[in-house]
């Protein structure tokens, strides 16, 4: 019996084993593996081409639709989550939901293309560059601004969409750090904006923020941290798509802008396995719901502040793109649906 036991007991332990090994131990080793599904629509950019999921095709002119959201997936790039997250916020929204076109970008890297076998032109980036603007490794340098600017220009074409009248662009963890920085950088809105559409951003939960000046909310540790101040935490070494205009241009165009930060109340973990613990990240607070209440502060208290600009707690949220979507708050935020308490 003790023989038995022994053996079971081996048993387990080999198995324990053998899923600890199967299974990823890091969150950055999650972030390596392929995603489970590449989008099946894709856009052309350049030469390249760039993969996304849409709730209509938008090959052939499309009247009805008066608003269109861009949802930004995360760091895991898993693109598939965040579409259904859209198109349940879309069903949420009712009439409007229905007057709206869904877009869920995908940024992929090497891994998912070599596991996928996509085809050459399909533009990837590095595990996290797409989150600031980086150039793609291949095929060509593309920015991953300049992806979201190739969407925002078909969606100014107005033999497609006649009617539009808004575009909201939504992003969440890795997905908010990259719209809160292409907010900043954006050059694609011009030709909505000279159509008289509207253009919205969304900033909801993200690890970090991109800072006008080299103040942070944890001085210390930003004395102690080389490089606290470059691009995408601060203006310098700042990528090509946004090598010019200088910072103090950016930053009137940024404050210029409608952009809404959304921020989880519950999103206040500091050990977060998605959390970004660099230092240039440690420098802006401990975690989420800090680092965005001090980069709010921080703005308002620039210049003549930011008039344009609302952050919007989402009570009882933690760190969770879909229930932050379709949130009463995710809800008046991209579709102007009241119901959130913070925009009244």
């Amino acid at each position: 019996m003790h023989h038995r036991a022994r053996l079971a007991t081996l048993a387990l332990l080999l198995a324990m084993v053998a899923r600890a090994t199967a299974a990823p131990r890091t969150e950055t080793e999650r972030h390596e593996k392929p995603v489970k599904e590449v989008a099946g629509t894709r856009i052309a950019v350049g030469t390249a081409t760039f993969p996304l999921y849409l709730s209509a095709d938008w090959s052939n002119p499309l009247p009805n639709v008066t608003r269109a959201v861009l949802v930004l997936h995360g760091v895991l790039r898993n693109a598939d989550d965040y579409f259904r997250s859209a198109l349940e916020a879309q069903a949420a929204a009712g009439d409007i939901g229905k007057s709206t076109l869904m877009i869920a970008p995908q940024f992929l890297t090497q891994a998912d293309a070599d596991a996928f076998k996509l085809p050459a032109e399909t533009l990837r980036w590095s595990l996290v560059g797409w989150e600031g603007g980086d150039p793609a490794l291949a095929p060509e340098p593309v920015s991953s601004f300049e992806a979201l600017d190739a969407i925002l220009a078909k969606l100014g074409d107005r033999k497609l969409f006649p009617n539009l009248k808004q575009v909201v662009v939504f992003g969440h963890s890795g997905g908010g750090q990259v719209v809160q920085r292409y907010a900043i950088a954006v050059k694609g809105d011009r030709g909505l904006l000279n159509e008289g559409i509207g253009v919205r951003y969304v900033v909801a939960n993200p690890s970090s923020y991109a800072y006008f000046s080299k103040d942070r909310p944890e001085p210390a540790i930003a004395a102690s941290c080389a490089g606290y101040n470059n691009w995408k935490f601060g203006m310098d070494e700042r990528p090509t798509y946004l090598a010019e205009p200088a910072p103090a241009a950016l930053e009137q165009a940024y404050v210029a802008r409608r952009v809404i930060y959304l921020l989880g109340t519950l999103d206040t973990d500091p050990n977060h396995p998605a959390l970004d613990k660099s230092c240039m990240a440690e420098a802006e607070g401990p975690y989420r719901y800090a680092r965005g209440h001090a980069y709010v502060a921080t703005m308002k208290s620039r210049d003549d502040g930011t008039p344009n600009h609302s952050q919007w707690d989402v009570p009882g949220v933690g760190h969770e793109g879909g229930k932050m979507l379709t949130s009463p708050c995710g809800l008046t935020a991209v579709f102007d649906i009241p119901g959130c308490a913070a925009a009244r």
